[in-house]
């Protein structure tokens, strides 16, 4: 079995008091949500106790009725088609086709409040994955170099990992909407130097990410020459005033040098390096795989993963016989797509906490679970959507999210929704809360300034930490 050597700066060296300094230590955490003051605040239990984070997102809107927040007491039209199960948790209860994810239930916390008001894909995935509102809400826009970064993207820019060639990957992206790429997926206006490394299909034979190896009769001292030749065109190009897009090239051509010269980057990519038993653990399907990636991209030290569950939100409508393509934007036929979709779900995911569990690694991995919004709680039939029979429309106002290691607390639930899982009756937390809480999970303050190309503040987040996940 092969493990990998994380940098020591990356795996519990302390950061350096210049870093602290740069990104703006601990001011910011007084203030969290909900449940007032928690060992989150002053460098406690969960500031700073996670080494990496690991986004699974959950593209399309899960219902938190059919995975997380089930209302068997309801009437049918509101519970659905689908029975509740008990877990390891007493008096925690969970969608019946997640038996594995319920015997797990004492490894992870479930947040029931989360709560919005952005209700299409493209604007509220960008809200998921930016932490902020698109200045269109409630739309489906184009990804515009304007757009706000990508939470990957800002780790980046605070704090670039100083002994990897990337600080973040996202996996199985872009994430479409459904056949469109979502905005929020990369550098918006910090440019593509700040892009996270994307990976696509990790089952792809041709492989998901451009070819690591060196080509054929190109030995590492003929390499090393281009480099040379490239940086004098590069430094040409400077004095004779041709800077338009002069960081953004670098920073691309720095990495793709550093991804090829580095042995130990090319392994960490390489799924067939796992044994036929965890590549089956997973499942031998996108999201499996995807989620077997992000683990071994944790061992190899890198910080930020995002890992798309599932990249198209609803792929049902134009390829109904492929499972890799369904989402979770179950408008109509919501029981025959979740009949698929969540044993899948329960099988993967379940197998990313195990490992990390088992590997020792959970304890410094911050895992969080989510999508844009969840559905309504009505079981219709739209008729402007494909499918013959009932599904649940968009809805923010009450969603459900998975968190899970770097010193939250297992088996808590935090919030609650009323007798139809509609609105909260908590609390309501959001987006930007979720991403305050993996920056502080990180050590990184999520209220802390940084700058621009343009060099105009921005502050991390404008979310506060969850307390009540580390009570």
């Amino acid at each position: 079995m092969i493990r990998f050597l994380a940098p020591a700066r990356h795996r519990g060296e302390p950061a350096s008091r210049r870093e602290f300094l740069r990104i703006g230590g601990l001011a910011g955490l007084g203030a969290l949500v909900p449940g007032g003051p928690s060992r989150a605040a002053g460098g406690g239990a969960g500031f700073g106790r996670a080494k990496s984070v690991i986004l699974v997102y959950a593209n399309g809107g899960q219902s938190q009725l059919e995975t997380w927040d089930p209302k068997p007491e309801a009437p049918a039209e509101i519970r659905g088609q689908f029975s509740s199960i008990a877990t390891s948790v007493p008096g925690t209860i969970v969608c019946e086709h997640l038996p594995r994810l319920a015997r797990l239930a004492h490894r992870y916390a479930v947040v029931r409040s989360m709560s919005h008001d952005d209700l299409d894909h493209g604007s509220a995935a960008y809200l998921a994955l930016t932490g902020r509102y698109h200045p269109r809400k409630s739309s489906n826009p184009a990804p515009s170099p304007d757009d706000s970064p990508t939470l990957a993207a800002v780790l980046k820019r605070v704090r670039p990992s100083a002994t990897s060639p990337y600080t973040a990957a996202h996996i199985n992206m872009p994430i479409v909407v459904p056949e469109l790429p979502a905005p929020g997926q990369d550098g918006g206006f910090l440019g593509r130097a700040e892009m996270p490394l994307v990976v696509g299909d990790p089952t792809d034979p041709e492989g998901s990410i451009p070819s690591l190896e060196l080509p054929d009769g190109v030995p590492t001292v003929r390499m090393e020459a281009r480099r040379s030749l490239l940086e004098a065109v590069e430094l040409a190009r400077r004095e004779a005033g041709w800077l338009a897009g002069e960081d953004d090239r670098r920073a691309v051509y720095r990495q793709a040098y550093e991804l090829m010269s580095d042995p130990s980057v090319r392994l960490a990519f390489d799924l067939s390096a796992e044994p036929e038993s965890a590549r089956e653990r997973y499942g031998r399907f996108r999201s499996g795989q995807a989620c077997l990636l992000a683990r071994r991209l944790v061992e190899a030290g890198v910080p930020w993963i995002t890992v798309a569950w599932n990249h198209s939100a609803r792929g049902q409508d134009t390829r109904p016989d492929s499972i890799d393509w369904l989402g979770w934007d179950t408008h109509n036929d919501i029981f025959d797509v979740m009949n698929q979709l969540l044993p899948r779900f329960d099988h993967s995911l379940s197998a990313l906490l195990e490992d990390l569990d088992a590997r020792g690694l959970l304890d410094e991995t911050l895992v969080v679970c989510m999508g844009e919004f969840g559905r309504a709680p009505k079981v219709a039939l739209e008729k402007r959507f494909a499918g013959a029979s009932p599904g649940r429309k968009h809805w923010a106002n009450a969603y459900s999210i998975l968190v899970a290691g770097a010193g939250t607390t297992p088996g808590a639930v935090v919030g609650a929704t009323d007798r139809m899982a509609a609105y909260p009756t908590t609390d309501r937390i959001g987006p930007w809360d979720v991403a305050a809480t993996m920056f502080a999970g990180l050590g990184v303050d999520p209220h802390a300034e940084y700058r621009d190309p343009l060099n105009r503040p921005f502050h991390v987040t404008t979310g506060r930490p969850i307390g009540a996940l580390y009570e």
